[in-house]
C-alpha cells in the first residue's frame, strides 16, 4: 500500500488540525478566562493524544499476518478507539470539575468577542478535517479513522454550542453563571460519545458477528451458486480492522467429487468477495447424507433459515 493510498495519511491530517486548534483554543481561553473555552481547549488536547494513538494503531493494523499473528493485526484498531473513548471520558470529568469550581466562584470574562472568533475558526478547521476523514474511513473501512473523525465532529458541535451560549454574555455580561452551565452540558455530551466508542471497541474485541445486512449478503452469495439440495450451517463471522472473517459448513451431495466441491466453494468465495472485498473465507464441505454432518448446534453460528428469519437465531437442525 503506497503512502498516498494509506489510511495513515489521514491521521496526519487529524494531528495537524489538532495542533492548530490547540493553539487557537488555548489562546481564546487565555484572553477570556472562560471555563467553557477551557473545556473546549482541554478536549483538543484529547484530540491530539487520540490522533497519535490512532497513528500507532493503524500502523500496527496494516502489518501483514505473521507467525505469531496468523489472523493479522487488525484488532489493534479496537484498542485505539477504546483508548480514545477513555480519554474522552477523562476530559469530560475534567470539564465537569472546572464547571463546578466556576459555579462556586463566578468570574467576569474578558475579550469575549475575539475569543469566540478563535473558537469558531478552530471549529471550521476541525469540520473540514472530520469530513475528509469520514470519507477515508468508508474507503478503508477503518473504525479508527471513523472514531477520530466523529471525535472531531463532536468537538465541532460542542464548540458551536459553546460559542452560541457565550455569545449571550456579549449582550448580558452579568449572566456569568451561563459559562459553567454550558461547560456542564458539554461534559455530558462528551461522555455520551466516549461511552459509544468504548462499547464499539469492546464489541470488536469480543468478536461480535457482522451486522445483519452483511450476513444477508453472505447468505445470498452462498445460495446463488448452491442448488436446492445444498445447505449450510455454522456460519460464524467477525471483523478485525478492515478484515472480515467468515467460515461455515457447506453440505453437498455425497457423490460430488473433490473438484466439484472445490469449484463450488470457489464460486461462492468469489461471489462473497464481490460484496465484501476484504473477507477471508473458510468453507468446510460435508456430505449431506451423513448424520454427523448435521452438527449445527454443536458448531454454533447461523444457518440460512436463521438468517432469513432474524439474523440472530441459532442454527437449527433441519
Amino acid at each position: 500500500m503506497t503512502a498516498a493510498s494509506s489510511p495513515r495519511r489521514f491521521v496526519y491530517y487529524s494531528i495537524a488540525a489538532s495542533i492548530i486548534t490547540l493553539v487557537l483554543k488555548f489562546g481564546a481561553w487565555g484572553m477570556t478566562g472562560s471555563v467553557g473555552l477551557l473545556s473546549d481547549a482541554a478536549e483538543t488536547v484529547v484530540n491530539l493524544t487520540a490522533g497519535l494513538i490512532a497513528l500507532a494503531a493503524i500502523t500496527i493494523a496494516l502489518r501483514p499476518a505473521d507467525r505469531h499473528h496468523a489472523y493479522g493485526h487488525g484488532k489493534a484498531e479496537y484498542f485505539a478507539s477504546g483508548a480514545e473513548g477513555i480519554l474522552i471520558m477523562v476530559a469530560a470529568v475534567g470539564i465537569a470539575w472546572a464547571a463546578i469550581e466556576r459555579f462556586q466562584n463566578p468570574q467576569q470574562l474578558n475579550s469575549l468577542g475575539l475569543g469566540l472568533g478563535l473558537a469558531l475558526a478552530s471549529s471550521v478547521i476541525n469540520y473540514i478535517t472530520a469530513k475528509i476523514m469520514l470519507r477515508a474511513a468508508r474507503q478503508f473501512d477503518s473504525i479508527t479513522l471513523e472514531a477520530d473523525a466523529k471525535h472531531l465532529l463532536t468537538d465541532v458541535w460542542t464548540s458551536i454550542g459553546l460559542v452560541a451560549g457565550l455569545a449571550i454574555l456579549l449582550v448580558f455580561p452579568d449572566w456569568q453563571v451561563l459559562d459553567p452551565i454550558i461547560a456542564s452540558i458539554m461534559a455530558l455530551n462528551i461522555i455520551r460519545t466516549g461511552v459509544d466508542l468504548i462499547k464499539r471497541s469492546v464489541g470488536g474485541l469480543m468478536d461480535d458477528s457482522l451486522p445483519k445486512d452483511e450476513l444477508l449478503l453472505v447468505n445470498e452469495a452462498i445460495l446463488k451458486h448452491a442448488d436446492h439440495g445444498t445447505y449450510f450451517h455454522g456460519l460464524r463471522t467477525r471483523k478485525a480492522g478492515q478484515r472480515r472473517f467468515i467460515d461455515f459448513h457447506l453440505l453437498v451431495d455425497g457423490n460430488c467429487t473433490v473438484k466439484e466441491s472445490h469449484d463450488l466453494c470457489v464460486l461462492i468465495e468469489e461471489e462473497i468477495h464481490k460484496v465484501l472485498a476484504e473477507a477471508q473465507i473458510t468453507i468446510h464441505v460435508e456430505p449431506r447424507e451423513d448424520r454427523k454432518s448435521w452438527d449445527g448446534k454443536k458448531v454454533g453460528g447461523l444457518c440460512k433459515t436463521a438468517l432469513k428469519n432474524s439474523g440472530n437465531s441459532q442454527d437449527q437442525k433441519k
